[in-house]
């Protein structure tokens, strides 16, 4: 009998797999905040069938499309008890196979969890060039691309072990929180290492581990009190997608028909004069051929994308994302995703990348802006990427004091603050996996490092970094995107060098890495930085001058970016300074006095705790 109800069992099970080949989202959680569920079951003609399911659940809608191999089946999740629940399929009144969904008990406290904030320092890497924690991963059968290092915009190895493996190293370094670049399947034949092409967005892509790999990540980095950001895409997915290559429907992605692609002018979203063809042309645009442009204004395609960001956050673990081109989706779509996200997860933050050079027109897309109430728009987006003050960063420390020119530069970029909702929710950054490298932005100069990251480490917002430029990394932009995604020395057994370990560095690599974990390591303890308030002074002789406090305390931040020492006039400060005349000087760890006047170094930032 046993032995019947076991040979039942299987091929039911067997049944039940040839039948259905996906089901999206492979599970779900009881006590959502969301409260409709819409899975995805796909298989050959699996549209022919009628779906049933058991009392506890309610069904609200069966949706059939134009392609016969999907089914989307919408329940209340209303009450619904952690369990398995069987849907069967049906034909003809008799049952044809069944497929089991699961309903998860969620984590305590899951809803509430705390985003990424102003406290935070993140540490954006590129996991194929950061460490190959396994070998064995390298290259995978059923992928395309296969591990070639001589190959510079090829796959490299490198994986989330090797990121778990170091993480140390960062907290040495006074990070907080990893953003990695996308590390679902990218199945793209070539640069698939990039992972904005993604082929399929509820699979970590073998080269890089497994999902049980990336949610022990979250874990080891939560263990350590740290977090992570996922690199999030909801404009558009790679040719190689599974669905892609079997379109639910026609309008699943833009067509024109076909392939028609981007003009990358986001200023047609907002422009009150702009024309239909050009904003249809930018946010309807494929990004290149490779990565077809999903239609958010479908709703299916919308709420897949809901549910598949929510599921990655619920099962791994997240702290936040960073969302890949948000200002290129459909507006109004991109705005409900970001609203439903926030809604199922009310302290998490979500920063989206607005590719602008210009602070209105970023502002436009952050929560609550005046900007965007002029046309009624709200994005819901709680955070935005400061592309202003990198654009400053790349040309300030290399330029003479002039009207504006210089520091005046920063100073100018600070003056309109006034746009944005919330500045401390601003990402700050000198450099990121587009850009070029700083260090070659700066020639190689550390005193211009030193400046350039000072900056972003005790401005408003959340400061971030990229990979290896703690060590003094360069790479050309001109040589390719291989170029600035260069590997850290180390992660691999075959280095011959490893700046993972302070005795293996370089001079010149330590004197980086210890400026870097120094000014870090103090921010991560000031509070006044994370959320004191910002006066700034207007640069005189290519020094700038600006103050974070609070209630309780007062920091003074100086940055002469001339090549001869200044002397500047204290008095000046008087309103800050409050008729104290010490200070503690941060980065040389020195006290530093004055009366009327005090000298600064060329080429030299100081810090002083007063």
């Amino acid at each position: 009998m046993k032995k019947t109800i076991l040979a039942i069992t299987l091929l039911i099970s067997f049944i039940s797999f040839s039948q259905v080949k996906k089901t999206e989202p492979p599970n779900w959680w009881a006590g959502m905040q969301l409260k409709q569920l819409q899975i995805m079951f796909y298989g050959d003609n699996i549209s022919e069938y009628t779906i049933e399911t058991s009392p506890e659940i309610t069904i609200l809608n069966v949706l059939k499309t134009e392609n016969p191999n999907y089914v989307f089946a919408t329940i209340s999740t209303q009450d619904l008890k952690p369990g398995d629940y069987q849907f069967s399929f049906q034909k003809k009144g008799k049952t044809a196979f069944f497929k089991t969904y699961i309903i998860k008990e969620r984590d305590a406290g899951s809803a509430r969890r705390e985003g990424f904030n102003s406290s935070d320092l993140i540490y954006l890497l590129m996991p194929d060039r950061f460490a190959n924690g396994d070998k064995n991963n390298d290259s995978n059968k059923d992928l395309s691309e296969k591990a070639d290092r001589n190959n510079k915009g090829g796959r490299h190895g490198g994986d989330i072990k090797g990121i778990t493996d170091h993480l140390g190293y960062l907290q040495d370094l006074g990070v907080t929180t990893v953003w990695s670049t996308p590390l679902c399947e990218d199945n793209d034949p070539g640069y698939s290492y990039h992972g904005y092409a993604q082929s399929d967005v509820y699979k970590i892509d073998p080269r890089y581990g497994t999902n049980e790999d990336y949610k022990n990540l979250a874990d080891k980095l939560h263990q350590r009190d740290m977090k992570l950001v996922m690199d999030y895409v909801t404009n558009h997915w790679g040719a190689e997608h599974w669905m892609i290559k079997d379109l639910p429907t026609y309008d699943w992605i833009h067509q024109f028909p076909g392939y028609a692609n981007s003009n990358y002018r986001m200023t047609t979203q907002y422009d009150p004069h702009t024309s239909a063809i050009d904003k249809k042309y930018c946010e309807e645009g494929w990004f290149v051929p490779s990565m077809p442009d999903l239609d958010q204004s479908n709703p299916l395609v919308l709420n897949y994308l809901i549910q598949n960001a929510i599921w990655w956050i619920e099962y791994a673990g997240l702290d936040g994302l960073r969302v890949d081109t948000y200002s290129y989706n459909d507006k109004e779509g991109i705005a409900k995703w970001t609203q439903a996200i926030m809604q199922e997860y009310p302290h998490f933050n979500i920063v989206g990348e607005v590719w602008l050079h210009d602070q209105a027109q970023i502002s436009y897309w952050q929560k609550n802006s005046k900007i965007g109430q002029i046309q009624s728009y709200n994005s819901h987006l709680p955070s935005v990427m400061d592309f202003t003050l990198h654009d400053a960063i790349s040309v300030m420390f290399d330029e003479q004091a002039s009207w504006d020119g210089g520091m005046m530069k920063a100073y100018e970029n600070f003056v309109n603050d006034f746009l944005y909702p919330a500045t401390d929710n601003l990402l700050v950054f000198t450099e990121n996996h587009d850009t070029q490298r700083i260090n070659t932005q700066l020639k190689g100069d550390f005193n211009n490092y030193k400046l350039a990251t000072t900056l972003i480490a005790t401005t408003r917002g959340i400061p971030q970094i990229y990979y290896g430029s703690e060590i003094g990394m360069q790479g050309d932009k001109a040589n390719g995107d291989g170029d600035i995604c260069q590997d850290f020395p180390g992660g691999w057994e075959a280095d011959k060098q490893n700046a993972f370990k302070a005795e293996s560095r370089t001079d010149e690599q330590a004197a980086y890495y210890d400026f870097t974990k120094m000014l870090f390591n103090w921010r991560k303890n000031s509070p006044v930085i994370h959320t004191g308030k910002l006066t700034q002074y207007i640069p005189e002789n290519n020094v700038y001058v600006y103050f974070r406090y609070n209630e309780s305390k007062t920091v003074m931040v100086i940055l002469n970016n001339n090549t001869e020492d200044q002397t500047i006039d204290m008095t000046r400060f008087s309103e800050n300074l409050k008729g104290r005349t010490t200070g503690n000087e941060i980065l040389t760890k020195t006290v530093v006095s004055w009366q009327k006047t005090l000298k600064i170094p060329a080429k030299t930032p100081f810090i002083l705790e007063l």
